[in-house]
């Protein structure tokens, strides 16, 4: 057991927060009962996870996604009131660490993913003012573009969008990749010389620069692309403190 407080600032500390300027505050987003036994974990604090993170007993939801992005109406009504009374009615504690749970070299996203399609050589490069968020590496063989994906599919349980480039290597060896929707580092990862860039979610745009640019793009769904910060740091946080964890994995088709 830990108390809401010494975990928020562990936390912040373990996940360097004050390296970042999002697009949503990290952190303790909605506070709760004052000791965390039982902390869910869930990429995206929507209402079923909401539901399921209470029905469980939870003390504190941990998720990537969080809410009170920037642009967002601040008015409560419909889903917004909804999930923010259900979060309040259960005197749920709400963290959410969004850009420091992708780029975290050991719980992150991005580290998570890597060692899932089994890399080495890896190197991180800063993208539009975020420190270490673009990734690069290589293969330890090449292997065509259709084997590629058809590893993806398994390893992720999702079908990823693959768009062949109309130049370039018919087989993937050095790949760069971004978790979630960052299809727009396409041209950073072209630039780094890559057979192919990953990433969660896929542009009309995105099309047509990976033909022209002569690099592989592989749509990996951002959910599937960003399970992995949230379960790292769970079992992190389950070991640290001795506390009961379950992952909640609403499964969404992007």
């Amino acid at each position: 057991m830990i108390h809401r407080d010494a975990l928020t600032t562990y936390l912040e500390e373990a996940l360097s927060l004050s390296r970042f300027a999002d697009y949503a505050p990290n952190g303790l987003q909605v506070e709760g009962k004052p000791e965390v036994q039982r902390l869910a974990v869930a990429v995206t604090a929507s209402q079923a996870v909401l539901n399921e993170a209470i029905a469980w007993g939870a003390d504190a939801l941990l998720v990537h996604h969080g809410w009170f992005w920037k642009g967002e109406s601040p008015i409560l009504r419909g889903p917004r009131k909804r999930r923010i009374a259900t979060c309040l009615s259960g005197d749920l504690n709400l963290f959410a660490y969004h850009l420091p749970l992708d780029v975290h070299r050991t719980w992150g996203n991005n580290a998570g993913f890597g060692d899932l399609i089994g890399v080495e050589d890896i190197q991180m490069h800063d993208w539009k003012g975020v420190p270490d968020l673009l990734w690069q590496a290589t293969l330890r063989e090449a292997v065509t573009l259709e084997a590629f994906a058809a590893r993806l599919h398994q390893d992720l349980d999702h079908v990823p969008q693959v768009i062949a480039a109309s130049t370039g290597s018919p087989t993937v060896r050095s790949l760069a990749w971004c978790t979630g929707a960052a299809q727009d580092a396409l041209e950073d990862a072209a630039a780094l010389g890559v057979d192919a860039f990953l990433s969660g979610e896929i542009s009309e745009r995105t099309v047509h620069l990976a033909q022209e640019l002569g690099v592989h793009y592989l749509a990996c769904g951002h959910h599937a692309s960003e399970r992995f910060g949230v379960e790292r740091l769970g079992a992190h946080l389950a070991q640290q403190f001795d506390l009961d964890l379950r992952f909640f994995d609403q499964v969404v088709p992007v």
